[in-house]
């Protein structure tokens, strides 16, 4: 694991930002794995800047996203379809036809995960996957305790991650219990993963990451089977981390 230390959430998304430019631009048919949540939001506005300022342009790239809420019709205000949309989507060149989020109001939600990891495996892999990481390790809306095996799939979400979410949506009792989620082997599957943490929030989950350990109970540890996933991580997140177990930390 690359470790990229920044200074703050702002170098953390600008640093972000390059990288996935740079991809675009080795490739502009490059597949990106999306995720939402406040991680990616700075990040999200570097990459709409870089369309508008700089003619990056997004009109060859395919996307998919990492979940989505059970519950919520995809124009709910609080869902991750009506997220990316005003967040990103609105303000690129993007094909709408190019965009891939799992439907949470299928009749069969089974029947969604298959179909949502055959479009993967039909499209993909994905060449650069964005995630966050939860303050209990999650990736994506893989909560401690999922199998590692995991494809697609309906998951409950741990309470911790109800809350850190309640700012979304105003209560708690608005955030939804269910979502749907990326296993961990369909994260796993993507080329290249780049992870974003910024904040003391983050801080014992970075630390508990560089650790090395690698558990069930702890999602993200299992990046830790991929061959090629950068960490940027800013000052605050880092700071509990002894710099031990870290194969490269670059400025």
């Amino acid at each position: 694991m690359k470790v990229i230390l920044v200074s703050n959430y702002s170098e953390m998304s600008e640093k972000a930002a390059r990288i996935i430019e740079e991809q675009i631009n080795k490739n502009d048919h490059s597949i990106l794995g999306f995720a939402t949540g406040s991680t990616p939001l700075g990040l999200y506005g570097n990459l709409i800047e870089g369309h508008k300022k700089h003619g990056v342009s997004y009109k060859n790239v395919q996307s998919f996203n990492l979940d989505e809420y059970l519950g919520l019709d995809k124009n709910h205000p609080g869902s991750y379809h009506t997220f990316m949309y005003e967040n990103l989507f609105k303000d690129i060149d993007i094909s709408m036809e190019h965009i891939q989020i799992p439907h949470s109001s299928s009749l069969s939600m089974e029947q969604e995960c298959k179909r949502y990891d055959q479009v993967i495996d039909r499209i993909g892999p994905i060449d650069l996957q964005i995630l966050g990481i939860g303050s209990n390790g999650h990736i994506g809306f893989n909560e401690p305790g999922s199998n590692p095996n995991s494809t697609t799939h309906v998951v409950e979400l741990a309470a911790s991650t109800r809350n850190d979410n309640t700012h979304f949506f105003g209560s708690l009792e608005e955030v939804p219990t269910h979502a749907i989620t990326m296993g961990i082997k369909s994260i796993l599957k993507s080329k290249r993963i780049l992870l974003l943490a910024s904040g003391k929030r983050k801080a014992e989950a970075v630390k508990r990451l560089l650790s090395g350990d690698i558990s069930e109970m702890f999602p993200a540890s299992h990046l830790w089977n991929h061959h090629d996933v950068t960490l940027i991580v800013d000052q605050e997140a880092y700071k509990l981390v002894n710099q031990k177990g870290c194969e490269e930390v670059d400025r």
